[in-house]
């Protein structure tokens, strides 16, 4: 996809990459899946990534398109993934309420959870997840039933630092266990966030600790003090004594705001292309909001290794799911447990869905028809030929 001129940024990611990217690989011993992420957003929509050739059917003009990397962790990769995931998501919503939880790892854990990305994002998900789904089976909460969300990783703060955290999505109530009501929550709140914090602290810590026995965690470099008892039992100590944060916002307005909600959420990437303001003299600086000053926009600016550094801490391992639904939203069962919820709610049945193509979307995103000749105006662009990929070797 050939996005307008007008809508590209001056300086982008893989600007950054092409220019200090082979001395950072040289500095520094990458993992494979780093040295991946780097190559593939370096050749993204260039002629190394290979593609065709559109030929306009009226006048004859041709251009040639270049296909995009894919890469999830690529910010020019991400909108029609982003879009059709989202109509995906438009069947599911019902006509309720729906609450925001942000659950965040104290950042004591930090340097644990970078050599141990799988291991401690598998908990995290699992002591959210328990918490969430035990709160709304508590006869105390009033509900008693199964809950359902969407929860959603991210790594990274607005300086591109390490700040994990799960956001959630969560419907205002609780499908009964026999599938046949619907308990709707308080308007104000879900869960009291106080209690949660509590439980989702123990949960994570118990499954810290048995990883721990388990010698399913690792402890390279700076954690080499980990590996021995008293050290490890001090950094669990220091964590039950602190208060882990979980963060409620107030209830989204309707379905359609949680759509937009998740549209700006789900599929983002440490930084954006827009963010990215330009580079000199092996100095990139880029824009960002002041979360501890109202939000304010402000700028930064780092040397090119340690800008690198700080967008590859933030690649997830292979496979790495890092949007997961639970519940009666879970994927094994949410299309019965959706149903019995309209079915409870007395609602309409969602409109059927329609696949778009890429260049659907891009119509309706911006309006620009990229089937249409750029030169005549009139004419429809037309593949004639592929081209092929440029070899590359590995830079490892």
């Amino acid at each position: 996809m050939k996005l307008p001129t007008s809508t590209r940024p001056k300086c982008e990611l893989s600007h950054i990459f092409t220019a200090y990217g082979e001395s950072y690989r040289r500095k520094h011993s990458l993992p494979q899946s780093h040295l991946r992420v780097m190559r593939d957003i370096e050749i993204c929509r260039t002629d190394a990534a290979g593609g065709h050739v559109e030929k306009c059917s009226d006048c004859g003009y041709e251009h040639p398109c270049y296909n995009s990397c894919r890469n999830r962790h690529c910010p020019k990769c991400q909108t029609i993934t982003k879009e059709r995931w989202l109509e995906a998501r438009r069947a599911e919503l019902l006509p309720v309420d729906y609450f925001h939880n942000v659950f965040t790892l104290p950042h004591e854990l930090n340097p644990l959870v970078l050599y141990n990305k799988k291991e401690a994002f598998g908990i995290l998900y699992k002591a959210v997840s328990e918490t969430l789904l035990q709160f709304g089976k508590d006869p105390r909460s009033k509900l008693r039933g199964r809950a359902g969300f969407t929860a959603i990783l991210h790594t990274w703060d607005q300086r591109l630092r390490d700040h994990f955290h799960l956001h959630c999505v969560i419907p205002s109530g609780v499908l009964s266990f026999d599938g046949k009501k619907w308990t709707p929550s308080r308007k104000k709140f879900l869960f009291p966030v106080r209690a949660l914090s509590k439980v989702f602290r123990a949960k994570f810590i118990e499954y810290l600790e048995e990883a721990y026995h388990d010698k399913r965690l690792t402890f390279p470099g700076t954690l080499s003090e980990l590996p021995h008892l008293a050290s490890f039992e001090s950094l669990l100590k220091a964590l039950w004594k602190k208060d882990w944060v979980v963060y409620s916002k107030k209830s989204f307005a309707g379905p359609e705001q949680v759509l937009d909600y998740l549209g700006r959420y789900t599929h983002r990437v440490a930084i954006s292309n827009h963010r990215i303001l330009g580079h000199k003299e092996e100095n990139i600086t880029f824009c960002y909001k002041d979360r501890s000053d109202n939000d304010k926009n402000r700028t930064m600016t780092l040397g090119a290794d340690e800008f690198i550094r700080r967008f590859l801490i933030h690649v997830l391992p292979r496979s790495f799911m890092r949007i997961r639904h639970f519940g009666f939203l879970a994927n094994r069962c949410k299309k019965d447990a959706i149903s019995s919820c309209r079915i409870a709610l007395r609602a309409a049945p969602p409109p059927p869905l329609t696949k778009k193509s890429v260049e659907q979307f891009v119509l309706l995103l911006t309006g620009i028809d990229i089937t249409l000749c750029p030169g005549c105006k009139k004419g429809k662009m037309i593949k004639t030929r592929q081209l092929s990929k440029i070899r590359q070797l590995d830079s490892s």
